[in-house]
């Protein structure tokens, strides 16, 4: 039934999507930082913004914008260079405000009050992680031969959601049960913010290096 709206090798595409899904990204540590800092509240608008972001990625590669980017190096260059800015930016915000803390009977505020949601949906569409991952490995499950494509985007983007929701839902809880631990740790919350900023540097890095 799959193989009639132009899904296959379903297996091995939820095999490399729940891997590709668990390893470490911008997504999942901005999601689990936002619950230690501001609480379920506010990481549950970063996690609607991420999966927001990951529509849109999704869309733009029904769209074909995903086979365009993978075969034209300058714009795929434009593209994971955007990225890179977006998150240097969001790791030296984040090792700033580090040093900014003063002391230990302020609570445990990382970052100035944000756009959770907005933000979120900004780092979704750049995540190194992301782009990679509708850009090659995504398309590669839909069957050219058919010619409707729209309803096995619509089958694999509800299953990469479906995962990632449930993943981002238990960093959340994650986050919460970490929050108790280091509310009165203040040295080590600002340790633990300079190595997340440092995170997201390596991330930049990451993308930069990434090939077409």
């Amino acid at each position: 039934m799959l193989h009639e709206v132009g899904i296959i090798n379903l297996w091995t595409f939820l095999a490399g999507a729940l891997v590709i899904i668990l390893l470490p990204g911008p997504n999942s540590l901005y999601v689990l930082r936002t619950g230690m800092s501001r609480g379920a509240k506010a990481a549950t608008r970063a996690i609607a913004g991420v999966l927001l972001g990951d529509i849109f990625l999704i869309l733009l590669a029904w769209a074909g914008v995903a086979t365009l980017i993978r075969t034209s190096p300058h714009i795929f260059m434009i593209v994971k260079y955007m990225g890179a800015m977006f998150l240097l930016y969001l790791g030296a915000k984040i090792i700033l405000a580090a040093f900014r803390k003063r002391g230990a009977s302020e609570p445990t505020v990382p970052v100035k009050e944000e756009n959770y949601f907005l933000r979120a949906i900004l780092l979704g569409i750049t995540n190194p992680k992301s782009i990679l991952f509708y850009v090659s490995f995504f398309i590669q499950f839909i069957d050219p031969a058919v010619t409707h494509t729209a309803p096995a985007f619509a089958v694999l983007g509800s299953m990469i959601q479906m995962i990632s929701l449930t993943y981002y839902t238990v960093l959340l809880l994650a986050g919460s049960v970490m929050v108790r631990f280091l509310k009165n740790r203040t040295r080590l919350v600002k340790l633990a913010n300079m190595l997340t900023g440092m995170l997201f540097f390596g991330f930049a890095v990451r993308l930069v290096s990434a090939q077409s």
